[in-house]
């Protein structure tokens, strides 16, 4: 599988107060070119590009209206019943599924594969760490796997959720050690991990203290009774009525 490599531009960033910069331009043999890849470009996410990569036309003597099960060990739940999870059509998901065995034969992905898939898509940085905390936030049961059923609901959350949907996803994200609660630590750690995938390697340059001046000022408008953790409720809140940490809380959906 051939990973496309990305450019990545300062703008994506955005402000630590929430402003958006204009539109950056990447420097490429003294011309100033518009980035290769938009938000929405960059929001179909990593992840799928590394299924859809691996599938393989569909054989023709195979049913449309079963998955392809017969050679994995992890057998994933009906279709019918992923229809009913997710927001994905039975095409999209006998597309997802065939990638995914193709990739994960045994029918499970572990962190390992999560490492090597961003540092496909983002050689320029070091993913390893961002890529740790992703996984943690796909893997629900905390067994160090992924089934296709975790992988596909999470991903129809990022790419078709409503809005209070990737919030939910966000926090759990951000909560590291699954306790229902996000400490300043813990934003800041999932933060920089972001900004040393990425950051170093934007046109304009990131100062090595925008992490934490994010983190500060985002954590300052959610702690609203200042006791040192965010709630989910308060996460959500503060979210879904600041437009401008909208705007910045869009950079985690940036790096799917």
């Amino acid at each position: 599988m051939q990973a496309d490599s990305k450019v990545v531009d300062g703008s994506l960033l955005g402000d630590a107060n929430g402003v958006e910069p204009a539109p950056g331009r990447v420097k490429d043999s003294g011309k100033w070119q518009k980035p290769r890849f938009s938000r929405k470009a960059l929001m179909k996410c990593c992840l799928v590009k590394w299924i859809i990569a691996s599938t393989q036309p569909q054989d023709k003597e195979s049913s449309d209206s079963d998955l392809e099960l017969s050679t994995v060990r992890h057998q994933p739940e009906g279709l019918d019943q992923l229809q009913l999870q997710t927001k994905f059509t039975r095409k999209e998901l006998q597309s997802l599924y065939r990638g995914f065995k193709n990739e994960c034969p045994s029918g499970m992905v572990d962190e390992e594969t999560f490492k090597t898939i961003y540092s496909q898509f983002f050689p320029q940085g070091d993913a390893t760490t961002y890529a740790h905390f992703l996984f943690n936030a796909f893997d629900m049961d905390r067994n160090g796997s992924i089934r296709f059923e975790d992988f596909v609901i999470g991903l129809s959350v990022l790419l078709r959720g409503s809005v209070t949907e990737k919030l939910n996803w966000a926090f759990n994200l951000y909560d590291i050690n699954k306790d229902g609660y996000v400490t300043k630590e813990e934003m800041l750690a999932i933060m920089t991990s972001i900004y040393d995938m990425m950051g170093r390697y934007t046109y304009p340059c990131v100062r090595d203290e925008a992490p934490s001046e994010h983190v500060d000022k985002f954590f300052q408008k959610m702690d609203k009774n200042r006791d040192g953790v965010v709630t989910i409720e308060e996460f959500i809140e503060t979210c879904q009525k600041d437009e401008n940490i909208m705007n910045s809380m869009q950079l985690f959906e940036n790096v799917i």
